[in-house]
Parts: structure tokens; sequence; C-alpha cells
């Protein structure tokens, strides 16, 4: 698995605002979209292309364009989708599904609730949208979903990590093509499982708390 983590001023400036906890909501929800747009610039570098042959006003040239199948955006519900309009801008052409994952109260294990998916990825280049990295459950457990749907490359993109949720990626990725994408690898996780220093529930601050 390669582990990539961010290295920009821009990030870093944009992940401080965010982490405050003082950040309007419409302020939090722009910044998650400038911030995945950052990231999908570095998780996109080994994104397939073909040659592409056109014609410039001045003479003809050969460039590049994105090979089918066509990558896959895969936002898992519901803060993910907080960063696929990011993803989107920069890869317009790109397909996307949708996943939605939770956690089974009885068993503590994540469960997969909703899925639009085709039905085979084979081929597929597939890139996973998850802003928080803590635990890992739910990304491993998504991860895993797409190669048995015949994904041969998956990578994921979260706005912040932790170390226990690296080696649970590393874990689910095993010797398969897996890439995390951070925008920062933070100290680890609380009692509660959040990210220290973190940001906070990524669901709520970007769409409000709902009650059940």
């Amino acid at each position: 698995m390669r582990v990539f983590v961010a290295d920009h001023p821009l990030i870093t400036h944009k992940l401080t605002v965010l982490r405050n906890a003082k950040t309007p909501q419409p302020t939090f929800r722009l910044l998650i979209e400038e911030l995945m747009t950052l990231l999908a610039y570095e998780a996109t570098r080994e994104v397939r292309v073909e040659p592409h042959e056109i014609e410039t006003p001045v003479a003809p040239t050969t460039g590049v364009r994105l090979s089918e199948p066509l990558p896959l955006i895969v936002p898992i519900l519901r803060a993910g989708l907080g960063m696929l309009e990011g993803m989107v801008k920069l890869v317009p052409t790109a397909e996307v599904g949708f996943l939605g994952m939770a956690r089974d109260e009885e068993t503590l294990q994540p469960t997969t609730y909703a899925e639009r998916l085709p039905d085979s990825l084979a081929g597929r280049q597939c890139f996973v949208l998850d802003p928080m990295l803590a635990t890992g459950g739910s990304l491993a457990a998504a991860i895993r979903f797409l190669f048995d749907r015949g994904a041969d490359d998956v990578t994921a993109i979260c706005v912040l990590g932790t170390p226990e949720g690296v080696e649970a990626i590393r874990e689910a990725a095993g010797d398969r093509e897996v890439t995390l994408v951070l925008g920062a690898l933070d100290e680890g996780l609380n009692e509660q499982a959040y990210i220290v220093p973190g940001l906070g529930d990524a669901g709520d601050r970007l769409y409000g708390t709902v009650d059940h």
C-alpha cells in the first residue's frame, strides 16, 4: 500500500480553518470542497490515460484522455458527499457510485446499508472519499467491497487520518493495489474514537446534527 500525506501550505492553512470549532457550516462546506480538489490532484497522479490525437488551431498533436473504463468515484455516505463536488470538478468525466456504511451496534462491525455501483468493477480504478480515517473500519470494509466487485486499483482520499486507521487500511489492502491520500496524519484517537486533534464529526459539521 502507498501512503501519501499532503505537505502543502495551502492544504495546511485550509485544514487549520476546518479544525477551528468557530468556523461556520457554510465555510466548512466550501473548505472541504476546496481541500478535496487539492487532494484529488495528488490522488490522480496514476490515473490511467491513453493517447488522443487532436487538431490545435496551429497543427495536429497527440495528447491524452482518460482510458476506458472510466474511473469511478465512490463517496461513503453521508460525510463523503461533502467531498464529491471537489473531486468531480477535477475529473468531470468520471462516473460516480455511492456506498452507505454503518456500524452494527451488536457486532460493532461495519455493514453496508446502501450501494449504487455497477455490478462489475472489473478493470476499474476506484476513488473512495471519506473525510475521517479514524479506526479505519468503515473505509477498510468499503475497500474490500470494491475489490470483491472486481476493482483492481483503489485510491482512498481522506481529509484526516490516524496511525491506527492507516494500519487498518494496510491490513485490508493486503497485496492489492491501494493508495491512501491524507490531508494530514493526526496523533491518534481518544476514548470515544474521535481523531485528536481532529475537527470533530465531519458529517455533523457539514450537514448538521440529525435527530434519531
